[in-house]
């Protein structure tokens, strides 16, 4: 019989869902427009089996995709789990065999040496493929109409990284996906590599780098001649995992980096800059390089943001320092020095996850969206999000005129990571719609909004009412139909 924990990542909206099924024709509140065909993914971490241990991290759940399909003003709702070697050996046995998160020393004798991946973080379409992706495992491919899984993907043999970030890149110039893997030889290793893969799927190179120090590499960015990696202290040892610590520990005395690694080149190209002092950052908003000259815009915080990867030394979690703010960094390849140019806040917003008009990745832009956490704003749920923060608004900045706007989303409801659809192919840098779950916490009940992308502070144009509690997901991506087969 099934029994999950009474702990805070499997309370009130962080309860697991559990439920696959297609919906059709979900109710619509206002009207869906027309030019919206396609798909957005979203996935969310939802265990399918209660854990071994009680204190399971929330980023431990099985992936669990949602596709809401776009159609002459109509939305399908359809949700899979993603089908992982984890999830179908968990599913003979009747309960689950895999342990603590990323500690292959807590798993059931019966899977040892298995992939542990969940496929819980990323869902992408390229190469007529669903990447469901999470950052310790290979691609798993899905089919991106049926969400069928397919199983692990290399590259035809070619991939040597036994990892692959959940955050790839689809270079808008190029149309090559780019992505790294970080711990690409084995597990705590500092071992990297960095690869593209053409728009037909074929894995054109790889290459390989070491790093000063093991850490969470969760995001990176690409300009038109770089790839980047910013390092930050949230890392990890085997006396950690031998205690059955969580994963990852936030590490005040080491320094922070930005690597630069020509786009194509090797290990001996690369360029290691070390900022000013030791921060947070997870999420990049964008980056780009006008010559040598290498712009780099991410949200950070002073202090750790991750409460559930605590400091080393056991220093209390500080969550006025965890809060981010969008910064810019900025490096120079000519230069001699191997400081930053750059490292300033640009907005007062409390702001994480960002997103762009992904037309201009990698190149210079104007308009960003963030969730915003406002915690002067009243809120009556009981519900969190997993980092503790509660974010309540959809911001937007232009970076060019430094101007800000918000939508608030009530005092019942929280919001999940935003996604930009452009209006059309050729429409202007930013002219279109945002994409938002919003999660009541009163009522029990998801709405996805749809917000004018350049207008957010007049609020919806539409509501899609899910008749249910959509879990917290983590990231999504839109695919138009014409990368679909419909």
């Amino acid at each position: 019989m099934a029994k999950f924990p009474d702990t805070k990542n499997f309370r009130y909206s962080l309860r697991p869902l559990r439920l696959e099924g297609d919906l059709l024709d979900l109710e619509v509140e206002g009207t869906v427009p027309p030019e919206l065909h396609g798909a957005f993914y979203r996935v969310q971490p939802d265990a399918q089996f209660a854990p071994i241990f009680e204190n399971d991290q929330f980023f431990n759940g099985d992936g669990l995709i949602s596709q809401f399909i776009f159609r002459d003003g109509r939305v399908d709702l359809k949700q899979r789990y993603a089908l992982t070697d984890k999830l179908k050996a968990e599913r003979k046995a009747g309960r689950a065999l895999f342990g603590a998160y990323r500690n292959p020393l807590t798993d059931d004798d019966s899977v040892r040496g298995m992939i542990r991946g969940t496929a819980n973080t990323t869902p992408i379409v390229h190469a007529g493929k669903l990447y469901a992706l999470k950052e310790d495992s290979p691609p798993l491919i899905m089919d991106p109409v049926t969400l069928e899984t397919q199983g692990y993907g290399d590259f035809a043999g070619k991939m040597r990284n036994k990892t692959f970030s959940a955050h790839p890149k689809i270079d808008p110039l190029t149309g090559n996906m780019c992505n790294f893997g970080y711990a690409a030889t084995g597990l705590l290793t500092r071992d990297v590599s960095y690869m593209e893969i053409s728009p037909d799927g074929e894995l054109l190179f790889e290459t390989f780098f070491e790093v000063p120090y093991y850490c969470m590499m969760h995001d990176f960015a690409v300009t038109r001649d770089y790839a980047l990696f910013h390092l930050c202290p949230i890392t990890s040892n085997w006396d950690r995992l031998r205690a059955n610590k969580p994963h990852f520990g936030f590490d005040p005395s080491l320094p922070v980096y930005l690597a630069v690694l020509p786009r194509g080149g090797r290990a001996q190209d690369m360029r290691y800059f070390k900022a000013p002092r030791t921060v947070f950052a997870s999420h990049v908003m964008n980056a780009y390089n006008e010559g040598t000259r290498i712009t780099f815009d991410i949200p950070q915080s002073e202090g750790n943001a991750f409460p559930f990867f605590p400091d080393i030394n056991d220093a209390p979690f500080d969550p006025v320092a965890a809060r981010p703010f969008l910064h810019r960094w900025a490096v120079d390849m000519a230069s001699n020095s191997d400081e930053f140019e750059q490292f300033e806040r640009v907005s007062d917003l409390i702001a994480e996850f960002p997103k762009i008009d992904e037309r201009y990745l990698g190149q210079p832009y104007t308009h960003g969206w963030m969730l915003v956490m406002d915690p002067d704003m009243p809120f009556e749920g009981e519900g969190v999000r997993a980092s503790g923060f509660r974010m309540n608004r959809i911001g937007h900045f232009n970076r060019v005129t430094g101007e800000e706007s918000t939508w608030h989303c009530g005092p019942q409801s929280l919001i999940q990571e935003p996604q930009f659809v452009p209006r059309h192919k050729d429409a202007a840098e930013g002219d279109g719609y945002l994409l938002a779950l919003v999660d009541n916490q009163v009522t029990n009940y998801s709405d996805l909004v749809i917000l004018d992308a350049l207008n957010i502070a007049a609020g919806p144009v539409a509501r899609i009412h899910v008749p249910f509690r959509m879990r917290n997901g983590l990231h999504g991506s839109w695919a138009d139909s014409s990368a679909l087969a419909f």
